[in-house]
Formats: structure tokens, sequence, C-alpha cells
């Protein structure tokens, strides 16, 4: 582990790992396997990157993302790593020139995505290369039950087969446990060394919401808390992203669509600008998000709901990457339960498949519908208990109120089973309500001891009652297209009398401005920082990377606060391995001296 150590140092710049990452690296440095669970941001590629810089050999990538393997090796070649990805985008040239880089010992680490190391061509390239380690990332891809079913992960077990003394790591950022087994059986990791790191992210604030007019939400958000800055903007549809992003321009924001429609080179294009331009808004399907390393994301935000609790924590998990304050920020309706239902009933998968999803997004319903803290019950969800609660959530900032609903939902379930659970919300409350409309006469409705039972209560206030019904499964939705509701077995004790139901008040959602942009250090000198920003934004753009490839902004923050003057004090600072002092520690110090010196000149003129 010294050896680990003094790469992480000299490489990496960080004088110390974060717990399990040494245990993690000290298991396959022994060349033993390894399955590790660690949030998004939570150090995951150092856990094979190192190990593959210690042992001999290259390490082997395995990356479901075409369009992210060159910023990876961007990323890694900024730092002195011998780094090369093998894909499609590569001519013949290219492809010869890495394969023999391969077979001369001079690669570090090398990308490839599954479809391609499966081939028989790249296995027999393989065969006649020494391999230090195989890392499967996004490992949850090879679950039927992940969200993001991949089927070329299945076959990856026969990386065991061929190559059993090379260890593997397979990572991931969420899984359940049902998922965890699943990664384990498929991959043939059963015998290996598990390890789940904290899920916390304790810098990004939950808050959830509800739809009353989605878009003016979001843009209240949006001006109110992150005006120029990055995030990405989740819909369902691909048709949604495209219209989103079209009308945030006209409001003003540099925004982007994403969805697997695109073709693949507008795709890659949108991917490159979000990673490189600051500001850049990406509104994406769940097609976009895997393995982006962008560290300052400072919000992700859900127009929709999306159909699980690990692809909404994975989503989520997207923003705040470098530790920094950030927000995920949700909007969600019934229908969006009827929308996941329809996309749910047309599935090919089992019926054993299905239930385990209905399931899922029961518990994700559940999570919006929660008046406690959202933290501990996400923590929960992955077996982690939070003792106390998060104080960093909207239930927690600013608790509901709640009421008691009791004969409210004995009369909404009455209005269901009444009308031979065959209608939808919006009829039964106007049956509730006392409508008197066509559709009420057409089925003679008017005549049922539940018409108009319901004055007492608004459209909206039913709908919570109805939505609130559906979270705690008193009521299912029909997915054939209508939205009927019908009684599940558990609304009898309620409808009898046995039971008592407090349910959420709705409220509009506040915009919570305790938190409106990443703060900076109080007493950081604003000038320098402005100036250090630009001179790695000048170095990125020279170089065609993204600027946090240069540094990222806790780096330019310390510089800020310690103002180091020459090489060696500069490179004491956490983030700055030897290849980038080298490469740009000059550039950085120049700058540092030039507005020193502005400063001292301002003051001097100012005294006289």
């Amino acid at each position: 582990m010294n050896t680990a150590r003094q790469t992480l140092q000299s490489v990496f710049g960080y004088a110390a790992f974060r717990p399990p990452q040494d245990e993690i690296i000290d298991t396959v440095v022994r060349g033993e396997d390894a399955l590790v669970l660690m949030p998004t941001g939570g150090g995951k590629s150092l856990c094979y990157q190192i190990p593959s810089l210690v042992r001999p050999g290259c390490g082997v990538v395995v990356s479901p993302l075409i369009a992210l393997m060159q910023n990876q090796v961007d990323a890694l070649q900024q730092l002195g790593v011998r780094a090369g990805f093998l894909n499609s985008t590569l001519d013949a040239y290219q492809v010869r020139a890495t394969e023999q880089a391969l077979l001369s010992g001079e690669l570090d680490l090398l990308y490839i995505a599954p479809e391609r190391l499966i081939q028989e061509s790249t296995l027999a390239l393989l065969d006649r290369a020494e391999l230090a380690l195989f890392a499967i990332d996004e490992a949850h891809c090879v679950s039927q039950w992940g969200h993001d079913f991949r089927a070329d992960y299945l076959r990856l077990d026969l990386l065991h087969q061929r190559y059993p003394h090379v260890p593997r790591i397979a990572l991931t950022a969420t899984a359940d446990q049902r998922t965890r087994e699943e990664i384990a059986r498929r991959l043939d990791l059963t015998d290996a060394a598990q390890f789940i790191a904290g899920f916390d992210r304790p810098n990004i604030r939950y808050r959830i919401g509800l739809k009353h007019n989605p878009r003016q939400q979001l843009l209240r958000f949006l001006r109110d808390e992150h005006a120029g800055q990055s995030g990405i903007i989740y819909c369902l549809s691909r048709k949604k992203t495209e219209e989103t992003a079209a009308w945030l321009q006209q409001q003003g924001f540099t925004a982007l669509p994403y969805h697997a429609g695109l073709d693949s080179e507008k795709r890659a294009d949108h991917q490159a600008r979000f990673l490189r331009e600051e500001g850049l808004i990406m509104v994406a399907t769940v097609a976009f998000g895997m393995g982006i390393d962008k560290p300052d994301v400072r919000f992700v935000a859900h127009l929709d709901m999306p159909k699980t609790i690990e692809a909404y924590y994975q989503e989520t998990g997207r923003a705040g990457r470098d530790g920094q304050p950030a927000n995920a920020w949700m909007v969600y309706g019934l229908q969006d339960v009827i929308k996941l239902k329809q996309m749910m009933s047309q599935s090919e998968g089992s019926e054993a498949y299905k239930r385990a999803e209905q399931h899922r997004l029961n518990a994700m319903l559940g999570l919006c519908e929660i008046t406690t803290c959202r933290r501990q019950t996400l923590l929960s969800y992955f077996g982690e208990q939070l003792s106390e609660p998060c104080g960093n959530c909207d239930n927690c900032l600013q608790p509901p109120d709640t009421w008691d609903g009791t004969e409210a939902a004995q009369k909404a379930i009455s209005a269901a089973y009444r009308t031979g659970q065959r209608f939808g919300v919006n009829h039964l409350i106007d049956l509730l309500r006392g409508a008197d409309n066509e559709k009420i006469r057409q089925f003679n409705h008017q005549e049922l001891p539940t018409h108009g039972v319901g004055a007492d209560l608004d459209a909206n206030q039913w709908r919570s009652v109805y939505r609130q019904l559906v979270a705690r499964a008193y009521l299912s939705v029909d997915v054939d297209g209508f939205g009927a509701l019908h009684l599940e077995e558990r609304c009898r004790p309620l409808l009898r009398g046995e039971e008592t139901l407090h349910l959420r008040r709705d409220q509009k959602q506040k915009a919570a401005r305790q938190q409106t942009r990443t703060p900076l250090p109080e007493d950081i000198d604003i000038d320098l920082w402005e100036a250090l920003r630009n001179c790695r934004r000048e170095l990125a753009e020279a170089q065609g990377v993204p600027p946090y490839v240069i540094f990222h902004d806790a780096v330019l923050q310390q510089m800020c606060l310690q103002q180091p003057d020459n090489l060696s004090a500069l490179g004491e600072l956490s983030g700055i391995g030897e290849r980038k002092l080298e490469k740009y520690g000059a550039a950085f110090l120049t700058v540092l001296q030039t507005v020193r010196q502005s400063e001292s000149r301002h003051d001097h003129l100012q005294t006289h």
C-alpha cells in the first residue's frame, strides 16, 4: 500500500485515501476480486486506476459509454497516465497504434465498451497482452433488475473463465440487495470481497414538490437559485426533452437536448459541450449521465418522476461531485404514476420482473409522499440508517402540515367502488363534488349516494387525497390507458372505521433561498478567483479539454486562500500531482503574482 499511497500523492495529488478506498485497492493489488458500491462522486475510479498503475501490465476498463471514453482518457493523460481506448470512433491506423501500445507494455489503462470486448478478435488481442486487472464500471447494467439493462454485460462472466488469474473489480453507485446479488451471480463474483461505502451525499439538498405549473416552477428555481450554473434536467420522453430545451433557450438559458433518438454525432457533440462549457444545462432522458465526471453540476432537476429509487439516486448523484452544495429538485403528479405504469405494462420482461418493478415504483412514490426526512428514507432503502433527520431536505427545512383525512379517504374510496372501479381520478372528483356534466349523466352517477358528498373540498384537494391513497397502496391505478382506480385489500379497515389516516396538506413549493449558489469562502479575493478561472479556461480551450480537467474549483479556491508564491508551495495543495505541477504551475503562479502586484500598486496609490 505504500506504493499505492505514493501513486495517490504523486499522480493524483491527494495525501490520503477516503475509506474504504484503501481496503479496496489493497484487495485488488493483491490479485483478488472485489465488488464495490460507492456513491457517485465517492472516488470509485481511483479504486481501479491506482491498482492498474501499481500492478504489472495494463488495466482494462469495461465502460458502457463510447462518447465519454475520450474525456476519461484526456483526464488521465493530463496526469501523465498512459491511457487509451478502443472503440468505433477510431480509424484503422489509430486502432493499430493503440493495440501495439498495449502489446508493447506502453499502456497503463485501456477503456473498451462491452460490445467490443466480447468480440473474439479483442479477446485474442488481450490473450497476448500483460493484464493488470479488469474493471467493470456501471456494473448494475448486468442486472435485469437494474435501471440501465445492457445485454452485452451479461457475457462478461467469460473474463473469469478465460483469464482466471487476472483480478476483477465491478463498481456501481446504486444497487439494493437484490441487484447486488444479481451482479455477483452474473459476473461470477459470488466469492469476491464486497465493499459497500456509505451512500450519504450530505451536500445534496433533496426537494420534491407537486406539479401545478411545471415550466414556471422550473423557471423560478433556475432564476432564483442557479442562474449561470451547470445542471441536468431529466424528462421521461424524448419529445419533452426537445421541447423543454427549446423553451429554456427562449428564456435566455444555454440548454441542449440529449436522448437516444438523436444521431450519435449530435449526442457526442452535446455531451462534449456540456463537459467543456460552464453554465450549460442538459435536458435529457435517462440515456444521459452514466460516467459523467463533471464535478461542478450544481443541480439535477426532474420534471417527471423516475420509476425507481435507484434511478433517482443515481441521477441526483450527478450533482455536486466536488462536495460543494447542490440541489436535487423534482416535481411530480399522479399522471407520472399512470404514465410509468403504462410503460411498465408494455415491457417485454417476465411477470416476476414486472412485479419487482411495481414494488420499486411504489417505493419511489412513497418517497415523494412522505412527511419525514427524505434522506433517512433514501438511505434506509439501501440498507443504511441515519440516526437523526438530515436538516438538508425540504421536509426537514419546511416540515409539511398534515390533516385528519380519514373521512375524505373513505369518501374517495367509496366513489371508486360505487362506480365499478372503472373510472379515473377526474371523473371521481366530479362525482364527489356533485358535478352535473354529460359523463355523470351518461352513467347515471348523479343517482349514486356519493354524488356531491365531497363538495367541501376543491378539485386539487381531492387530487391530493387520491394521489396519497395510491402512494400508500389503498388504491391502485389500472394501466389500460384510462387510469381507472381499483381498491386494494388494505383499504378494508379504513372503510370500516378501524383505522385513521393523516394526509399531507399540499402547499405550493416555496423557493428555498437558503441555498442559492455555491458559496465561496468569505475572505476569498474575487478578482484573483476570476483571474485563475480565466487562466484555467484558456489552458482548457487550447487543449480541447473541459476546464475541470486542468484543476477543480476546490484547487483554485486553495490557491486564492493560500496564495503560494513558488512551485514547491503550489505542489503542497490537495489535488495537484507532479505532472500537473510541472505542466501548469508556472502559468498559475504568474496569475497569482500579477494580481498581487496589481493590488499592491492599487493599495500604494490609495495611501498616497
